[in-house]
Protein backbone atom coordinates (compact mmCIF):
# COMPACT_ATOMS: atom_id res chain seq x y z
CA UNK A 1 0.00 0.00 0.00
CA UNK A 2 1.71 3.44 -1.15
CA UNK A 3 1.95 5.26 2.24
CA UNK A 4 0.46 8.53 3.22
CA UNK A 5 3.71 10.32 3.74
CA UNK A 6 6.95 10.03 2.29
CA UNK A 7 10.36 11.72 3.74
CA UNK A 8 13.20 11.54 2.01
CA UNK A 9 16.77 12.82 2.72
CA UNK A 10 15.24 15.49 4.71
CA UNK A 11 17.47 18.19 5.93
CA UNK A 12 16.67 21.20 7.75
CA UNK A 13 18.60 23.88 9.12
CA UNK A 14 17.11 27.34 10.28
CA UNK A 15 18.04 30.77 9.32
CA UNK A 16 20.31 31.26 11.49
CA UNK A 17 22.42 27.98 10.68
CA UNK A 18 21.25 25.65 13.09
CA UNK A 19 20.95 22.00 11.51
CA UNK A 20 17.75 20.76 13.13
CA UNK A 21 17.44 17.63 10.52
CA UNK A 22 19.74 15.52 8.87
CA UNK A 23 19.27 12.62 6.18
CA UNK A 24 15.56 11.88 7.70
CA UNK A 25 13.61 8.69 5.36
CA UNK A 26 10.42 8.03 6.79
CA UNK A 27 7.51 6.50 5.18
CA UNK A 28 3.82 7.23 7.64
CA UNK A 29 0.96 4.66 6.31
CA UNK A 30 -3.16 4.55 6.55
CA UNK A 31 -4.15 4.45 9.98
CA UNK A 32 -1.20 4.38 11.85
CA UNK A 33 -0.59 5.65 15.63
CA UNK A 34 2.77 6.98 15.86
CA UNK A 35 5.04 8.60 18.61
CA UNK A 36 7.99 10.92 18.03
CA UNK A 37 10.00 10.56 21.11
CA UNK A 38 13.41 12.25 21.89
CA UNK A 39 15.08 15.24 23.73
CA UNK A 40 14.78 19.07 23.58
CA UNK A 41 16.19 19.92 20.56
CA UNK A 42 16.26 16.14 18.85
CA UNK A 43 14.17 17.44 16.30
CA UNK A 44 10.44 16.22 16.99
CA UNK A 45 8.28 19.59 16.36
CA UNK A 46 10.85 20.49 13.22
CA UNK A 47 10.03 17.26 11.51
CA UNK A 48 6.39 17.89 11.98
CA UNK A 49 6.14 20.68 11.07
CA UNK A 50 8.18 19.62 7.88
CA UNK A 51 5.39 16.92 7.73
CA UNK A 52 2.86 19.68 7.37
CA UNK A 53 4.29 22.16 5.49
CA UNK A 54 4.95 24.66 7.92
CA UNK A 55 8.69 24.55 7.19
CA UNK A 56 10.23 23.90 3.87
CA UNK A 57 13.59 21.40 3.35
CA UNK A 58 16.59 22.89 3.07
CA UNK A 59 17.44 19.52 1.27
CA UNK A 60 15.61 16.19 0.46
CA UNK A 61 11.67 16.78 -0.05
CA UNK A 62 8.30 15.44 2.10
CA UNK A 63 5.65 14.14 -0.10
CA UNK A 64 2.25 14.33 1.23
CA UNK A 65 -0.37 11.93 -0.42
CA UNK A 66 1.23 13.35 -3.82
CA UNK A 67 1.73 16.92 -2.93
CA UNK A 68 5.51 18.16 -2.38
CA UNK A 69 5.32 20.06 0.21
CA UNK A 70 8.53 22.65 -1.36
CA UNK A 71 6.12 23.54 -3.61
CA UNK A 72 4.69 26.95 -3.91
CA UNK A 73 1.24 27.78 -3.23
CA UNK A 74 0.23 24.02 -1.79
CA UNK A 75 -0.35 25.22 2.00
CA UNK A 76 -4.08 25.54 1.22
CA UNK A 77 -4.09 21.84 -0.45
CA UNK A 78 -1.40 20.62 2.67
CA UNK A 79 -4.00 22.24 5.58
CA UNK A 80 -6.47 19.31 4.21
CA UNK A 81 -3.76 16.78 3.97
CA UNK A 82 -2.32 17.07 8.02
CA UNK A 83 -3.61 18.92 10.95
CA UNK A 84 -1.69 20.44 13.56
CA UNK A 85 -2.21 21.20 16.83
CA UNK A 86 0.22 23.15 18.72
CA UNK A 87 1.03 22.09 22.17
CA UNK A 88 -0.68 25.23 23.45
CA UNK A 89 -4.03 25.32 21.75
CA UNK A 90 -4.13 29.34 22.74
CA UNK A 91 -1.67 29.59 19.92
CA UNK A 92 -4.15 28.57 16.80
CA UNK A 93 -7.67 29.54 18.77
CA UNK A 94 -7.81 33.54 17.96
CA UNK A 95 -11.75 33.52 17.09
CA UNK A 96 -14.49 34.94 18.84
CA UNK A 97 -16.07 31.78 19.15
CA UNK A 98 -16.17 28.52 19.53
CA UNK A 99 -18.10 28.04 16.38
CA UNK A 100 -16.36 30.76 14.20
CA UNK A 101 -13.12 29.12 15.12
CA UNK A 102 -14.27 25.51 13.97
CA UNK A 103 -15.57 27.23 10.93
CA UNK A 104 -12.53 29.60 9.96
CA UNK A 105 -10.54 26.63 7.97
CA UNK A 106 -13.29 25.18 5.87
CA UNK A 107 -13.94 29.12 4.88
CA UNK A 108 -10.93 29.64 4.27
CA UNK A 109 -10.47 27.24 1.47
CA UNK A 110 -13.50 29.04 0.35
CA UNK A 111 -16.28 25.66 0.50
CA UNK A 112 -19.70 27.19 0.19
CA UNK A 113 -21.45 28.01 3.79
CA UNK A 114 -24.12 25.01 3.71
CA UNK A 115 -20.62 22.23 3.78
CA UNK A 116 -19.01 24.31 6.07
CA UNK A 117 -21.81 24.17 8.66
CA UNK A 118 -22.27 20.83 8.15
CA UNK A 119 -18.39 20.32 8.30
CA UNK A 120 -18.81 22.46 11.63
CA UNK A 121 -21.49 20.66 13.43
CA UNK A 122 -19.70 16.80 12.73
CA UNK A 123 -16.54 17.99 13.82
CA UNK A 124 -17.95 19.49 17.12
CA UNK A 125 -19.88 16.25 17.58
CA UNK A 126 -16.68 13.94 16.53
CA UNK A 127 -14.57 16.14 18.97
CA UNK A 128 -17.01 15.96 22.10
CA UNK A 129 -17.74 20.12 21.73
CA UNK A 130 -21.24 20.59 22.52
CA UNK A 131 -23.17 22.89 20.25
CA UNK A 132 -24.29 25.00 23.60
CA UNK A 133 -21.08 26.21 23.75
CA UNK A 134 -20.85 27.73 20.18
CA UNK A 135 -21.21 31.28 20.73
CA UNK A 136 -18.19 31.17 23.86
CA UNK A 137 -15.23 32.98 23.62
CA UNK A 138 -12.69 29.53 23.53
CA UNK A 139 -10.75 31.56 26.05
CA UNK A 140 -13.50 31.37 28.81
CA UNK A 141 -13.15 27.33 28.13
CA UNK A 142 -10.92 24.95 30.39
CA UNK A 143 -7.36 24.04 29.07
CA UNK A 144 -9.03 20.46 28.23
CA UNK A 145 -12.29 21.92 25.95
CA UNK A 146 -10.02 24.63 24.34
CA UNK A 147 -8.10 21.74 23.09
CA UNK A 148 -10.66 20.19 21.83
CA UNK A 149 -11.52 22.85 19.64
CA UNK A 150 -8.53 23.16 18.58
CA UNK A 151 -8.92 19.46 17.33
CA UNK A 152 -12.83 19.79 16.03
CA UNK A 153 -10.74 22.98 13.52
CA UNK A 154 -8.34 20.30 12.12
CA UNK A 155 -11.44 18.06 11.94
CA UNK A 156 -13.61 20.28 9.95
CA UNK A 157 -10.97 20.31 7.10
CA UNK A 158 -10.84 16.50 7.24
CA UNK A 159 -7.19 15.69 7.03
CA UNK A 160 -6.11 12.02 7.13
CA UNK A 161 -3.18 12.43 9.37
CA UNK A 162 -3.40 15.08 12.68
CA UNK A 163 -0.08 15.32 14.26
CA UNK A 164 -0.80 16.71 18.20
CA UNK A 165 2.26 18.14 19.82
CA UNK A 166 2.46 17.20 23.48
CA UNK A 167 -1.63 16.59 23.81
CA UNK A 168 -1.19 15.86 27.77
CA UNK A 169 1.40 18.71 28.96
CA UNK A 170 -0.01 20.56 31.86
CA UNK A 171 -3.36 18.10 32.34
CA UNK A 172 -3.83 15.73 35.19
CA UNK A 173 -3.93 12.33 34.84
CA UNK A 174 -7.92 12.54 34.19
CA UNK A 175 -7.82 15.04 31.54
CA UNK A 176 -4.74 13.05 30.14
CA UNK A 177 -6.66 10.31 29.72
CA UNK A 178 -9.64 11.77 28.44
CA UNK A 179 -7.24 13.53 25.70
CA UNK A 180 -5.50 10.26 24.74
CA UNK A 181 -8.42 7.98 24.40
CA UNK A 182 -10.04 10.59 22.51
CA UNK A 183 -7.05 10.76 19.93
CA UNK A 184 -7.59 6.48 19.82
CA UNK A 185 -11.20 6.66 18.93
CA UNK A 186 -10.14 9.02 16.23
CA UNK A 187 -7.41 6.56 15.16
CA UNK A 188 -9.42 3.32 15.75
CA UNK A 189 -13.13 4.76 14.92
CA UNK A 190 -12.86 7.34 12.37
CA UNK A 191 -9.59 5.93 10.40
CA UNK A 192 -7.43 8.71 11.30
CA UNK A 193 -3.17 8.66 10.95
CA UNK A 194 -2.40 10.23 14.49
CA UNK A 195 1.45 11.38 15.55
CA UNK A 196 1.65 12.81 18.93
CA UNK A 197 4.85 14.22 20.32
CA UNK A 198 5.71 13.42 23.73
CA UNK A 199 7.84 12.97 26.33
CA UNK A 200 4.96 11.30 28.29
CA UNK A 201 6.44 7.55 28.03
CA UNK A 202 3.61 6.28 29.94
CA UNK A 203 1.40 7.61 27.18
CA UNK A 204 3.79 6.40 24.38
CA UNK A 205 3.50 2.64 26.00
CA UNK A 206 -0.25 2.87 26.17
CA UNK A 207 -1.30 4.08 23.06
CA UNK A 208 1.19 4.05 19.69
CA UNK A 209 1.94 1.18 18.07
CA UNK A 210 5.11 2.49 16.58
CA UNK A 211 7.93 4.61 18.20
CA UNK A 212 10.23 6.77 16.07
CA UNK A 213 13.03 8.51 18.03
CA UNK A 214 15.45 10.98 17.25
CA UNK A 215 17.99 12.30 18.37
CA UNK A 216 20.54 14.88 16.90
CA UNK A 217 18.18 15.66 14.10
CA UNK A 218 18.18 12.10 12.77
CA UNK A 219 16.40 8.95 13.52
CA UNK A 220 17.93 6.90 15.78
CA UNK A 221 14.83 3.78 16.14
CA UNK A 222 11.43 3.45 13.96
CA UNK A 223 10.00 0.13 15.21
CA UNK A 224 6.90 -1.12 17.35
CA UNK A 225 6.73 0.79 20.28
CA UNK A 226 7.46 -2.55 22.23
CA UNK A 227 10.47 -3.41 20.68
CA UNK A 228 11.80 0.29 20.62
CA UNK A 229 11.41 -0.35 24.64
CA UNK A 230 13.43 -3.27 24.58
CA UNK A 231 16.55 -1.56 23.35
CA UNK A 232 17.53 0.67 26.10
CA UNK A 233 21.16 1.49 25.05
CA UNK A 234 19.90 3.53 22.18
CA UNK A 235 17.56 5.05 24.23
CA UNK A 236 19.57 6.71 26.66
CA UNK A 237 21.18 8.29 23.54
CA UNK A 238 18.49 10.82 23.41
CA UNK A 239 18.20 10.18 27.32
CA UNK A 240 14.42 8.71 27.17
CA UNK A 241 14.29 6.09 29.50
CA UNK A 242 11.06 3.53 29.34
CA UNK A 243 7.98 3.45 31.79
CA UNK A 244 8.94 2.05 35.01
CA UNK A 245 6.08 -1.18 34.06
CA UNK A 246 8.40 -1.87 30.86
CA UNK A 247 11.40 -2.04 32.22
CA UNK A 248 9.93 -4.60 35.56
CA UNK A 249 9.00 -6.27 32.70
CA UNK A 250 12.40 -6.62 30.97
CA UNK A 251 13.93 -7.14 34.54
CA UNK A 252 11.77 -10.07 34.95
CA UNK A 253 11.66 -11.70 31.63
CA UNK A 254 15.51 -11.68 32.32
CA UNK A 255 17.57 -15.55 31.58
CA UNK A 256 17.31 -17.32 34.78
CA UNK A 257 21.06 -16.97 35.85
CA UNK A 258 20.55 -12.36 35.70
CA UNK A 259 17.13 -13.46 37.57
CA UNK A 260 18.62 -15.05 40.00
CA UNK A 261 21.05 -12.17 41.29
CA UNK A 262 18.41 -9.43 40.42
CA UNK A 263 18.05 -7.43 44.20
CA UNK A 264 14.85 -8.37 45.52
CA UNK A 265 14.58 -4.33 46.57
CA UNK A 266 15.16 -3.46 43.42
CA UNK A 267 12.13 -5.05 42.68
CA UNK A 268 10.11 -3.84 44.93
CA UNK A 269 11.36 -0.55 44.37
CA UNK A 270 9.83 -0.59 40.93
CA UNK A 271 6.58 -2.06 41.61
CA UNK A 272 5.82 0.74 44.04
CA UNK A 273 7.13 3.37 41.38
CA UNK A 274 4.94 1.69 38.69
CA UNK A 275 1.90 1.72 40.90
CA UNK A 276 1.90 5.30 42.15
Amino acid sequence: MKPLITVENLDFTYPDGTPALLGINLEIGEQEFIAFIGQNGSGKTTLSKCINGLFKPTAGKVIVEGIDTSRRGVIKQLVTKVGYVFQNPDHQLFNRSVKSEIAYGPRNINLPEEEVEERVREAARVAGVSEDLFETHPYFLPKGLRQRVAIASILALKPRTIIVDEPTTGQDMQQSLEVMNFLRALWKEEGHTIIIITHEMRIVADYAERTVVLGQGQVLLDAPTRQVFAQPEILQQTYVEPPQITRLAQKISMDEPFRSVLKVEELEQLTKETLS
